[in-house]
């Protein structure tokens, strides 16, 4: 009684190795059939290749346009961040004031924590500046005494920028007895974040709407690559492949697209990066300044490209639903 057991528990264990085994092999082979499927769209689009190129084109022009608008958008936030990043308080000290007290307030001004910058323009510099400015010197030279007051301008901190807390910062410092007027310059500021907002709109909404043209793009053209291998598509069927074996190289096929579309996308932008990186630094030298144009880094690359691939996967899986059901042999 016993033996028969140790048999069956042989048995057992060798019909679980054979289990495993059979698993392994049929994981590995899934895994082949996959890279063959793969290696063998490519070649077919390799094999069409000015049809394929021309594909590619139309889906990385389509991509690049956003692709672009969020490039310049990136470069515009980076130069408003090389600018006076918030808005510019001016306070006019009162001129019964002496100089000496006006200097020690600028310097107080100077200590707080939301304060990055104080400039201070005494009354005889402001003079000098209007002089130089006006084009009236001759007739300032003959006033009596100066009638400009001393001026502090005031810069608040970066984290400062909203709104709300320079308007904070603004009325405190306006009530401050030394000061007769304060003017704060906040209107650029506001039309600056207002216009990149509607700029990071419109680069979704065309972004969203380029998206919707690239998936008719690749839907299409994988409509018509089942059309031309219906004959084939028959043939597979009546030897018993299932639908999943028969769109797996059509699904591919719009991989291959979308992510070549992707890269010419990304070779587009560069380019045109390239081209205009010479004027631009030639202006930004002109007003002494060092910004240079930026472009896509590695992790929006692979994004950009990731996107692409992903688009052409979902136009492939939308036109192999549509279609290739109503292929079935008769």
């Amino acid at each position: 009684m016993n033996s028969p057991d140790k048999t069956s528990g042989r048995r057992d264990s060798k019909g679980a190795s054979q289990s495993r085994t059979s698993t392994g092999d049929k994981m590995n082979s899934y895994m082949a059939h996959h890279q063959q499927v793969a290696r063998d769209s490519f070649q077919r689009l390799i094999g069409t290749l000015v049809p394929s190129m021309m594909t590619w084109l139309v889906i990385g022009i389509a991509l690049a346009l956003p692709t672009g608008l969020f490039v310049a958008l990136e470069n515009v936030e980076s130069v408003s961040r090389g600018w006076d990043g918030a808005a510019q308080i001016s306070l006019f000290v009162n001129k019964v004031v002496p100089e000496e007290d006006s200097r020690k307030l600028a310097r107080k001004l100077r200590l707080r924590d939301d304060i990055s910058e104080v400039d201070y323009i005494s009354r005889t510099q402001a003079l000098e500046e209007f002089q130089a400015l006006s084009g009236y010197g001759d007739v300032l030279e003959h006033l009596d005494q100066n009638p400009l007051p001393a001026v502090i301008v005031v810069r608040p901190v970066e984290q400062e920028v909203s709104a709300e807390a320079t308007e904070a910062l603004y009325k405190e410092l306006k009530a401050l007895p030394q000061i007769e007027q304060a003017i704060i310059d906040l209107e650029w500021v506001q039309r600056l974040y207002s216009m990149m907002e509607l700029g990071k709109r419109m680069t979704l909404a065309l972004a969203a709407l380029l998206a919707l043209g690239v998936l008719l793009v690749i839907g299409n053209t994988i409509r018509l690559a089942i059309e031309s291998r219906r004959d084939e598509i028959v043939i597979v069927k009546l030897v018993g492949a299932t639908n999943a074996f028969v769109r797996r190289p059509f699904l591919y096929t719009g991989l291959w697209y979308g992510l070549g579309g992707g890269i010419v996308s990304w070779l587009l932008v560069s380019v045109s990066l390239f081209w205009l990186s010479g004027p631009v630094a030639e202006l930004s030298g002109l007003y002494q300044s060092q910004f240079v144009l930026q472009g896509l880094g590695f992790g929006q690359t692979l994004l950009l490209w990731l996107a692409s691939g992903l688009l052409g996967l979902a136009g492939a899986w939308l036109a192999v639903s549509r279609h290739l059901g109503s292929i079935e042999p008769r």
